[in-house]
Formats: C-alpha cells, structure tokens, sequence
C-alpha cells in the first residue's frame, strides 16, 4: 500500500444493550455483560476504526529504584482487625470495595471506621445514599463514633457527591452504598450496571488524583457474588466480604483481592448491641465451657487464612423411626459428613451408625469447610453413638479418606501451638506432624481405627456400644492407649 494511503472501513450494522451500554457487532437475544434478556438493540453502523498518536506524557519514566515508595505507605484505621486484612491499614488513592449479605453489620463496621480515622490532618466525609442523615446520627450514637472532623452527607446524586468532596477535601470517604449512587448523564435506574460503573468509575479517578482512601458498599446477589457488573471487582484495589449467620455474634472479614498485602488474613470482629468491635482471640466464642466432657462433642483447630481458632464440633444420634435416617447439619458441610458416616460404618464397623438420626453442628456460628476437620466429625459421631465422651483437655486434628487413612494437613504446627495456648494438653493429628508444643502429649493415628481407642470402654450399666465386626480389632472402641 502506497505511502499516506488510508484504509477505508465498510459501516456494519452495530447492536446495543439498553440497560448496560455494551456493544457488539450482531445481534444477541441475552446480553453477556448484564445478563438481561431482550435487551439488545441495533444503534446503527459500527464506528470506524480508530487509532491513538502518541501524546504528551504526564510525568517521565524513570528506574524503577528512584520511584518514592512513601506515597503508598498504609495508614491505621484505628480497627486492628480491618488493618490485619487490608495489610496494615488503608493506603492514600485506594479504592476499596466491602460487600456482605443485608444486616451482616457493614455499615456498622465502616461508620465505625470513618471515626476512628480521623485527626486533625485528615477528615473523613461518610455519604449515605439508603439512609438520612438522622438514621446514621442515632447509630452513631449507639456505637459511639462522634467526631468533629466525620462529616456527614445524605446524597443519591454522582455530582452532588462530587462536590462534597470538594468542599470537605477528606483523607477518607466512605460510600454506603455504590448501588444507590446515579449520574444523571447515564441512563438507566441506580443499581443497574452503566451507573454501577460509571459512579466508580467516577469515584476511582477522584481517588487516586486527590490521594483520598475510598470505601464503599457493594450489595450482593442472592448467590452471594457482588451485584453489578464484574469490572467493578478489577478496577478497584481491595475486595473484602463480611461474612456472617445472622443469629450468630461472629463476623468474619475475608480479604478475596488485595493490591497491597496478602488475601489469606481473616478479621474476626462480634456483633452486638453497642456496635461492632474486634477479637484479638475469637477461640472463646466457639467453645463451651463445662466441667465435665458431654458424649457427641471434640474440640478441633481451624484455619481461617493464616489464623488458627479451636472449635467445637457437636453430634448427636438418636434411632431413627423413618425408614430414612434424617441428616442435618449447621456449621459443617453436609456432603463431608455423609462421608464421615460411611467411613465409620464401613471402616471403624460401627453398623448402628447408619439407622440413626444424626445431628451435626458447631458452637459460636463458625462454618468448618477444610477438611482438617473430618477427624473430629469422625469422633463426634463415634462418641454419639457409643454415648462415651471424650477425654478432657483433648484436640483433634486430620483429614480422614474414603479408605480410612488419616491425611496430613496444612499447618498442623501452627493449631498445635494455638492449642496449647488455650491450654490443651492432648492431640490426635496426622503422622508426622512435628514439633509438638512443650506441655502438650501428640498422639499420631494412622487411620480411624487407631483414633477411635481414644473413646473409653463404656462402664457396667453404660449403654451398649456400637456393633463390631468381631474380626476388626483396630476399628473398635479400646481403652486408650495412655
């Protein structure tokens, strides 16, 4: 092609979605981006292609050792729960995006925040768009976040929040809700996805050229993902999800994206009257203090992250009267107890184990899904069902396969060590697990034979045990080897 000649574009016909703005070359019953059906229109012939010239550039490149790595240097939040996710604190211009399920506790936790990062050099604007401003002034009497430098405003309007900012120049805003934001330039009703992404997008610009830490709220669908478009998630900076039973005090806080630390930290705050405040030690809200050990009960150490906490796994067999044995759980995951069950009946030959009733559940709202926990499942229900506790002071750690073995886990010196914390002198864990805890005897086990003669021989006029098969000796319920 000769010099200077220029390529000439044939104009097709162009489609596109009404309710998120996306464009495509044909036609499409359902939108991809927004998932709405009948939504796509033709618009008429598809622009031009077109290309950028080189501009002027807004600051040099230089050797990456001369960048000053000050300006993104984190700042508390004065929550050490939140700081422990997000990597230390909140970093100037970053944009952060907290969604949970409706009443898990977030706009309790970042009015917490947005007073609690305040000083004389930095203020924060707090803007809600689903409250007034009364509403958020009586909680923040009751949790006691009252400050001369929080500002308050009850805007719905891109601009009007635009221009609050101006006026109060914040070191932090906070956002309650990006859904109920709208620009009046973008059609469409708030929430939908093109004011979904313009209004961050709006947010985002502002952020990271006045150096202004975002927060704001993001709902979240039915299924529990982030409503709105997925974009959202990729130009923000840090996605943390709270999560929580809503009958239950325990609050977890996950980080699921983080441009400036690690995404394997858990925040474990408690929810009550007066607000929301964190836990250094959350172990105590998952256990139950007795005096003497309860048949169907064992004590395991969970990983949430890189953070070890002990809880307490309940089980409860009673014979069933259907001609199908009822399963139900609350905390663990059913399709792992099914699993447990069958090993015992199959492998550990505890045969009244499948006509019974059986009732799982764990203490404090904590949801055990790792299987570091099946082990303890495993003698929860042997312990039910032969109505034998077992051992004071004792934890119980292991994955459990469908042959019976006992698999190591991940971090098995780490929950000892927790264990031991709590005061725990005993442990049943995996083969080779290290260095045990001084003042704690491990126990290592093999397979689920090995761990059931932890559970005492009942006593005269204990009820019966579980049956046996009479040839498998290493699959009954034996004295304990101490």
């Amino acid at each position: 092609m000769a010099a200077g000649s220029r390529t000439t574009i044939a104009h097709r016909p162009s489609y596109r979605c009404t309710e998120c703005g996306w464009t495509t070359a044909k036609w499409l019953g359902r939108c991809p981006e927004c998932r709405a059906w009948g939504t796509v229109e033709e618009t008429g012939g598809a622009p031009a292609v077109r290309t950028t010239a080189p501009g002027r550039v807004t600051a040099p490149a230089r050797p990456i050792a001369q960048v000053d790595g000050r300006s993104a240097t984190a700042r508390g939040t004065g929550v050490p729960e939140l700081d422990r996710v997000l990597g230390g604190g909140l970093v100037p211009g970053a944009v952060v995006l907290l969604a949970g399920e409706p009443g898990v506790g977030k706009s309790t936790l970042l009015l917490d925040v947005a007073a609690k990062a305040v000083d004389d050099q930095h203020r924060t604007l707090y803007v809600t768009g689903e409250e007034s401003a009364g509403q958020v002034r009586l909680r923040a009497d009751r949790i006691g976040a009252l400050s001369d430098h929080l500002y308050l405003a009850a805007e719905t309007d891109l601009a009007a929040v635009l221009g609050h900012i101006d006026a109060v120049e914040p070191s932090l805003l906070v956002l309650d809700s990006v859904q109920a934001v709208a620009s009046p330039e973008i059609d469409g009703a708030p929430g939908g996805t093109a004011q979904v992404r313009e209004v961050a997008g709006a947010l985002i610009r502002t952020s990271k050229e006045r150096g202004m830490s975002t927060l704001l709220v993001g709902h979240v669908t039915k299924e529990g993902a982030i409503a709105g478009p997925r974009l959202l998630e990729h130009l923000v900076d840090v996605v943390l999800y709270l999560e929580g039973e809503r009958h239950a005090r325990l609050r977890l806080l996950r980080g699921v994206k983080n441009r400036y630390g690690a995404t394997d930290e858990v925040g474990c705050f408690e929810l009550h009257d007066e607000g929301i405040t964190g836990l250094a030690d959350p172990s105590g809200l998952f256990l139950t203090r007795r005096d003497a050990p309860v048949p169907g009960t064992c004590l395991t150490v969970t990983l949430e992250g890189k953070r070890p906490l002990v809880a307490e796994v309940q089980a409860l067999t009673v014979a069933s009267q259907l001609p199908y044995p009822r399963r139900t759980t609350a905390g663990l995951d059913a399709s792992r107890v099914a699993m447990m069950l069958a090993v015992l009946e199959q492998r550990g030959r505890i045969h009244r184990i499948g006509k019974c009733d059986v009732y799982g559940a764990t203490v404090g709202g904590v949801r055990l899904s790792e299987p570091s926990a099946d082990l303890a499942v495993a003698l929860a229900l042997a312990s039910a069902v032969s109505d034998t506790p077992l051992p004071k002071n004792l934890v119980v750690i292991g994955e459990v396969g469908l042959a019976g073995e006992v698999r190591r886990v991940t971090g098995v010196q780490r929950r000892l060590a927790e264990a031991a914390r709590l005061g725990f002198t005993r442990a049943l864990v995996p083969p080779d697990p290290g260095r045990a805890p001084d003042g704690m005897r491990v126990t290592e086990v093999a397979d689920v034979g090995e761990a059931l003669r932890v559970l005492p021989r009942p006593s005269a006029g204990a009820p019966n045990p579980p049956e046996r098969s009479p040839g498998n000796r290493s699959g009954g319920l034996g004295k304990d080897p101490a």
